[in-house]
């Protein structure tokens, strides 16, 4: 019987050719619907500290519509910096939409702080209420696929030792990344629920 990591790998290659397939158009049409769904949802509105991506533009949906309106709403907006050379990811405070276009990018391709930028980390202070998650593949049951790093498990787990205690968790996801069912091992945190376009 294959092992979960090799499963995870297969898995991750084939969600990977899905994505890639699809029209940077459509892309876009499903990032908007989801922008739709998460800024009426109820978690959404009721949470004041929200943590998001910001997107690898070709492979996961887009977040700028959202971030645009954490602003508008005066909620508070952490982004992801990871470590580089570790496992390690912080969620530091953005304090404008317009800052996302100055922030260096890494080898990813992804913007972020710079390490030597001092910022207010999430769990610091007062904890988040909402995290917006990306990911390659999803199923019904919660269970996500990531890039293999553990970023956002570790994290989780350290959010349960914060006083106000683990945000709820959505993921956002094209239709291409969902699938019937995920491999997960022990370590790996269920998100609390899975948006895309018909959900």
């Amino acid at each position: 019987m294959a092992s979960a990591s090799s499963l995870k790998r297969a898995l991750r290659a084939e969600v990977k050719r899905r994505v890639v397939a699809v029209s940077a158009e459509e892309k876009r049409r499903q990032s908007q619907a989801l922008a739709r769904k998460v800024t009426e949802h109820s978690k959404y509105l009721q949470a004041e500290r929200v943590a998001i991506f910001l997107s690898m533009q070709d492979e996961e949906v887009h977040t700028e519509e959202i971030i645009k309106d954490i602003f508008q709403r005066g909620k508070l907006c952490f982004i992801p910096r990871y470590k580089p050379g570790s496992n390690r990811m912080d969620m530091v405070r953005l304090a404008s939409l317009e800052e996302v276009f100055s922030l260096p990018l890494t080898s990813w391709n992804i913007r972020q702080p710079a390490e030597d930028d001092a910022r207010e980390e999430a769990l610091c202070t007062g904890g988040l209420d909402l995290m917006l998650v990306p990911g390659l593949a999803f199923d019904k049951y919660g269970n996500r696929l990531g890039r293999g790093k553990g970023y956002y498990d570790r994290y989780l787990q350290r959010c349960r030792l914060h006083p106000t205690g683990q945000p709820y968790t959505i993921a956002l996801a094209f239709t291409e990344q969902l699938c019937e069912h995920v491999p997960a091992a022990e370590n790996d945190v269920k998100i609390d629920e899975i948006l895309f376009e018909e959900s």
